[in-house]
C-alpha cells in the first residue's frame, strides 16, 4: 500500500487541499503530532512536513525538532520522496546547508508568486496562468545549494526549490483550501491581531478564492507525485 506521513505542528495546518489528493490517488495518510515519538520512516512511500508557527532553528527551546531534522536527514540521504511546506521547507533547506532566518517583512494573505523558467516546467506550472496562493510566514531561507529555485515574491524570493526529483520545499501554502479556514484565524488570531490584519478580509479572500486554491493544490501535488521517483 501506498502511505503518506505527515508531520503535523498545530492540529489546523493539516494537509488541506493535499489530504483528499492523496486519498484519491490512493495514499493512506498517518499523521503525527509535534512531539510524539517518530517511528521509522522507511516503509513511507512519501513524508510531508507541514508548517507551523515556531523557529525552525529552536531546537533547543523545542526539542521534538531533533527528531524531525533527523528524519528528514535520512530521507535526503536515501533521496526519498520527501515535501516540506513553510516551516517544513526550511527545515529541508536547514539540512541541506542552507541558513534559516527572519524575512524582511511577514507575509500574509492571498498574493502571487512568480514563476522561474525551472518552475513553469516543475509541478508548479498551474500557478503561471494563475499565480495566487496564500503566504503565512515570518522567516525565510537561502537557495540551498544544488536546488532549484521555482518561484518567488517581492518579499521572499526563495519560495519554493527543487532538490532532485524527490524533494521539494514550498514556502508559500499550495495546500490551502477553503474548508477549515476559520481554524487558521483563530489559530493565528494574536499573530494576526499583532501584524494589524482583519480576519474579515482573509476570510473574504478565501471564501472568494479557496475552492480555486485547493483544486490548484491538488493538481501540483499530483503532478509532484508523477515527477517523484516512488
Amino acid at each position: 500500500m501506498k502511505t503518506a506521513l505527515a508531520i503535523r505542528h498545530v492540529p489546523f495546518e493539516d494537509l488541506g487541499a493535499f489530504g483528499p489528493a492523496l486519498a484519491r490517488l490512493g495514499y493512506a495518510v498517518r499523521y503525527v503530532e509535534a512531539g510524539e515519538r517518530l517511528l521509522d520512516d522507511a516503509h513511507e512511500s512519501l513524508v510531508i512536513v507541514l508548517g507551523g508557527p515556531i523557529n525552525a532553528m529552536d531546537v533547543e527551546g523545542y526539542p521534538f525538532l531533533a527528531a524531525e531534522y533527523e528524519l528528514i536527514e535520512k530521507r535526503l540521504k536515501r533521496g526519498a520522496p520527501t515535501m516540506g511546506i513553510c516551516l517544513g521547507a526550511q527545515m529541508i533547506a536547514h539540512v541541506i546547508g542552507a541558513k534559516v532566518y527572519p524575512a524582511r517583512a511577514k507575509e500574509i494573505g492571498l498574493a502571487p508568486i512568480r514563476l522561474t523558467e525551472d518552475g513553469k516546467a516543475s509541478c508548479l506550472a498551474p500557478f503561471e496562468a494563475e499565480p495566487l496562493t496564500l503566504h503565512w510566514h515570518g522567516d525565510t531561507f537561502d537557495l540551498p545549494r544544488g536546488a532549484e529555485l521555482l518561484a518567488s515574491t517581492d518579499i521572499c524570493e526563495n519560495q519554493a526549490f527543487a532538490f532532485g526529483p524527490n524533494v521539494i520545499g514550498f514556502q508559500f501554502h499550495p495546500e490551502a483550501s477553503d474548508r477549515g479556514f476559520e481554524r487558521w484565524l483563530v489559530g493565528h488570531a494574536i499573530e494576526l491581531a499583532a501584524a494589524g490584519i482583519d480576519p474579515r478580509t482573509l476570510r473574504a479572500d478565501i471564501a472568494r478564492h479557496g475552492a480555486a486554491l485547493a483544486a490548484k493544490g491538488a493538481d501540483v501535488l499530483s503532478r509532484w507525485i508523477d515527477q517523484a521517483d516512488l
